[in-house]
């Protein structure tokens, strides 16, 4: 395989700033990458000889395993530190760890933390590309790459589906990254919860507010249930997480009125019976573990744009 194009931006801290143009580069490699991931022997030389670094504080499975796993399968070193295995445990602060880092000479740094804009302040003290594995609240833009990757495997294309985003929109960085990236691929998006869990003004994102499951997702090609983060929650926000699943659990029942080839998405980890029952979330619409799939090829992706040679090849 031979780089043919590449991205407008050296970072990938938010789906903010990249264009249409982008996340189609970005989507159309992963194509190019997944069947990689089919081989008896599931590795090329592509990124021999890089480094990365995948700097985890907060805990992760899919996100962290698959990061890990695409460098691997691109022949990359891969270092992983978590937060508990790093120097801050000892009062280092997050700038003295990442100019540390740098020193070392890393080819590229993914970072998730629990704190809003902490891998963008890394990127201003390293010399080397970061990509933003989900922080705080505010942005996870791999993963709403890979969902988007799943979507137009289904659909065939993106521009003027539907999507209805169901949950806890409030603490959701999957939710604000796939909201401009959707937007930015002409898509259009719709939010459903309860008055608590959806941000004030979120409308001027350019979203459609519904507060109603069955009215919500009734037109929609596409479902993203979202995880409530009651890890995130500390203001009684719901009364019970009986009462949230009474009203936004996504049952067959409520299915029964949407599209009949309606996708049903899910970031994971999933709180079953909760925020989905048990037979949606295994039944046929469900695209959960394709995502899981394309997790790992959007990560091949990003790094290959971001490190590939314009000579790498993949045979």
């Amino acid at each position: 395989m031979t780089q043919t194009a590449s991205l407008s931006k050296r970072n990938i801290i938010s789906m903010n700033g990249l264009k249409a143009e982008d996340i189609k580069v970005i989507l159309d490699t992963a194509v190019s990458l997944k069947e990689i991931s089919t081989r008896t022997i599931k590795k090329v030389p592509t990124l021999r000889g890089r480094t990365i670094i995948n700097l985890f504080f907060e805990p992760s499975t899919r996100t962290r395993t698959s990061f890990e796993i695409a460098g691997k399968r691109l022949s990359a070193d891969v270092i992983n530190i978590s937060g508990t295995g790093s120097s801050t445990a000892k009062g280092e602060s997050l700038i003295d760890t990442a100019r540390n880092l740098n020193a070392m000479n890393p080819d590229i740094l993914v970072v998730r933390h629990n704190c809003s804009g902490a891998p963008a302040l890394i990127s201003q003290f390293v010399d080397c590309p970061v990509i933003n594995a989900g922080d705080g609240t505010h942005e996870h833009p791999s993963q709403s790459l890979l969902d988007l990757l799943t979507i137009r495997e289904h659909k065939g294309s993106l521009e003027g589906l539907k999507v209805t985003i169901v949950g806890d929109i409030a603490h959701s960085r999957v939710a604000r990254s796939n909201i401009l990236a959707m937007q930015t691929m002409g898509m259009k998006v719709k939010v459903v919860g309860p008055p608590t869990l959806i941000p004030v003004e979120i409308e001027r994102l350019g979203v459609e507010v519904c507060y109603d499951l069955g009215q919500g997702i009734n037109d929609a090609d596409v479902i993203m249930i979202l995880r409530i983060q009651l890890e995130r929650q500390n203001q009684g926000l719901l009364s019970s997480l009986r009462e949230y699943s009474n009203y936004f659990c996504l049952t067959e029942k409520h299915l029964s009125k949407a599209k009949k080839d309606t996708l049903i998405i899910h970031p994971g980890p999933v709180n079953r019976g909760i925020e989905i029952a048990l037979d949606v979330m295994e039944g046929p619409r469900s695209v959960i573990l394709d995502q899981v799939t394309n997790g790992v090829a959007i990560r091949m992706a990003l790094f290959y744009l971001l490190l590939g040679e314009s000579d790498a090849d993949t045979n």
